[in-house]
C-alpha cells in the first residue's frame, strides 16, 4: 500500500484512489467534505489530477469516474488519496 497524501499535492496526470475525506481548514466544520462526498468523492473511487490553473494554482481540474470537476485548493485539501 502506498502512503497517502492530499489530492491537492498530486502532480498533473497523476492517478490515485480516494482513501477518505477529511474536514478542511475552511472553518466549515465538515461541510466541504460532506459536499464532496455527495459529488462522488468517496473511498475507493479512482481520481485523476488533470491539470492546474495558471501558475500551478487554482482551479484544479480533476476527474472522478466520467465527471470532471474544477476544485478550489481548500476543497482538494479535504481529499486524502493513495497514489496508483
Amino acid at each position: 500500500m502506498s502512503p497517502t497524501q492530499l489530492l491537492s499535492d498530486l502532480p498533473n496526470g497523476a492517478q490515485a484512489l480516494v482513501v477518505r475525506l477529511v474536514p478542511g481548514a475552511d472553518g466549515e466544520q465538515g461541510n466541504t467534505a460532506r459536499r464532496l462526498g455527495e459529488l462522488g468523492f468517496i473511498a475507493g473511487e479512482p481520481v485523476q489530477m488533470l491539470r492546474r490553473g495558471p501558475g500551478g494554482r487554482e482551479p484544479l481540474a480533476v476527474q472522478i469516474g466520467d465527471t470532471q470537476f474544477a476544485l478550489r485548493l481548500l476543497e482538494a485539501q479535504c481529499i486524502e488519496v493513495e497514489v496508483l
